[in-house]
């Protein structure tokens, strides 16, 4: 496949295990997983039961690690990187209960979803609840630059759910609009994780923004290998229906590209299934997109700005952390899920 025919090369090898880049933190880790237990806690059984089922759900953690890892390559003494960590990962799965409820998914990770097991009322409130105490958690840690960092990054992924939304069932989507909607979407958060490490650590504001900067980079390479998988993974692999997106009427960079580059006949075709969404093109256009090599095309953005992360960390010191935080973006284009 075109995903794993050119990978993007690491410093040391080509292959990254996310095992061998969880073993350095997996102490910290751990305190991070007990922390988001005690965090979850409440007197009320559904908020418990609904929170920890989604939570608990399989995720990758990523965002959490890249807290984790940016904390460590900035040589961060203490233990509130553990505390944003498990901030950063409730903000990111309150997204997930709200997306999942705006796009009517009933699979996610290989599980049902939270609103097709309680509803939707259920999972967008408890999805406001996991917002809520993730600034409860911030506040207690007594750092104005943290809630302002946080502040804009919860804003900025809130208008890139807007802006997607609007460019549902829309097949005039351009590249450039598609780009913005990640940027906003998935990679601030991203870019927040990396942020904080340097933050707490008192680093200057060049390695902030060098951190930062990694951050966007590799976010925006995870959205876009997603955005690949979609149409290309194994669907018992990635626990979600191949061409989701489609289906949804999310015209993402795949289909964008092909819609550029395809037949008159592949265009009527793409534009036909963006605008009415559901599954029943999906043959023809994942032929379209495959004998277009939109897959290919979007694979090498990906590793494109995976290689911009790795860039991005050249004022950073030299150290295991700074390693693996290099392997992460790796990983970001190497993984099949």
């Amino acid at each position: 496949m075109a995903l794993r025919s050119a990978p993007v090369h690491s410093a040391h090898r080509d292959r990254i295990d996310l095992s061998s880049l969880m073993a350095l933190i997996q102490p910290e880790m751990d305190a991070v997983n007990r922390t988001i237990d005690e965090q979850l806690r409440s007197d009320i059984a559904l908020i418990k039961q609904l929170s920890a089922y989604i939570v608990h759900s399989g995720g990758k953690r990523l965002r959490p690690v890249t807290v984790l890892l940016a904390s460590g390559a900035c040589n961060y003494q203490g233990n509130a990187h553990v505390v944003l960590a498990a901030t950063v990962e409730f903000i990111h799965t309150a997204t997930l209960l709200h997306d999942d409820v705006v796009d009517a998914s009933d699979l996610r990770r290989g599980k049902a979803t939270a609103n097709h097991l309680w509803g939707n009322e259920a999972s967008v409130l408890v999805g406001d609840f996991l917002y809520s105490r993730a600034f409860q958690m911030m506040v207690a840690l007594g750092s104005m630059r943290v809630m302002e960092i946080m502040a804009e990054t919860t804003n900025q992924i809130a208008e890139g759910e807007v802006m997607q939304l609007m460019n549902c069932h829309s097949a005039d989507t351009t590249e450039e609009q598609y780009l913005q909607t990640i940027h906003r979407k998935t990679a601030k958060l991203f870019e927040a994780a990396a942020r904080l490490g340097a933050v707490i650590s008192n680093q200057s504001s060049a390695v902030e923004r060098a951190l930062a900067e990694y951050g966007v980079y590799l976010g925006n390479a995870f959205q876009l290998i997603d955005d690949v998988l979609d149409y290309q993974a194994d669907a018992d692999e990635i626990g979600k229906n191949t061409g989701d997106d489609l289906a949804e009427g999310k015209p993402t960079l795949p289909v964008i590209n092909a819609l550029q580059r395809g037949t008159a006949a592949q265009q009527r075709l793409l534009r036909q299934a963006i605008e009415t969404g559901g599954r029943e093109y999906i043959e023809d256009v994942l032929a379209a997109i495959e004998s277009t090599g939109s897959l290919a095309y979007t694979a090498r953005r990906a590793r494109a700005e995976a290689d911009r992360a790795q860039h991005a960390l050249a004022i950073v010191p030299e150290s295991p952390h700074k390693q693996a935080l290099k392997d992460l973006a790796v990983f970001a284009v190497e993984r099949s899920f």
